[in-house]
């Protein structure tokens, strides 16, 4: 988190030209640190670096059955870590402030796409069924990419004495890479500092 916060802070001074731009924390899927810069009224870009949750168990079954260490390598199991996101994303927001009958502060509703890379590590085991009666435990270590689009759709409410917004979100990220097709529900809430 410390590397994550080190980050925010380098890359801060690129999104210092309008008042909505802002750098905050995601909490959900992915955990993130959040840039978010509004080119127009309506139209903002944002890119996100953080933790990004593992898969099922059978997820990665699936992928060491598909790539075995060996013909004859029998899955045992998996731990998993070092976990990572990384997102680049559009998104187009409409003032609903009125609609929604707020007097203090406004709100924006928001829908957009983007791409996200997912990198995890997970270490293997595995049994080698050409031994007898069993051999030993087996280990292998190995990087797991996924890599494709995003959608997603949210409300951000802006306050009128802070320079603070607060936000939250509902999307779907399907992989292109490695697994093509697979689907992962995502969401967060957030906060953003304003400058």
């Amino acid at each position: 988190m410390k590397k994550l916060l080190i980050l925010a802070l380098l890359f801060a001074p690129i999104f210092v030209n309008a008042q909505e731009d802002g750098v905050g924390l995601r909490l959900g899927e992915p955990l993130s640190i959040t840039f978010k810069k509004f080119i127009d009224d309506n139209i903002a870009v944002e890119a996100m670096f953080g933790r990004a949750g593992i898969n099922s168990n059978q997820y990665y079954q699936r992928a060491f059955d598909r790539n075995r260490p060996s013909s004859n390598a029998f899955y045992a199991g998996q731990s998993t870590g070092a976990s990572y996101a990384f997102n680049v994303r559009g998104a187009y927001h409409e003032d609903i402030t009125d609609d929604l009958g707020i007097d203090i502060g406004y709100f924006l509703a928001y829908a957009g796409a983007g791409i996200q890379l997912r990198s995890t590590r997970v270490d293997y085991s595995y049994t080698d069924s050409s031994s007898f009666p069993q051999g030993p435990i087996l280990r292998d270590s190995r990087r797991n990419i996924d890599f494709g689009p995003e959608i997603f759709g949210g409300g951000e409410y802006y306050f009128d004495d802070l320079p603070i917004s607060v936000f939250a979100e509902i999307g779907l990220f399907v992989e292109l890479l490695d697994r093509f097709g697979h689907i992962k529900l995502q969401g967060a809430l957030g906060i953003r500092y304003l400058f």
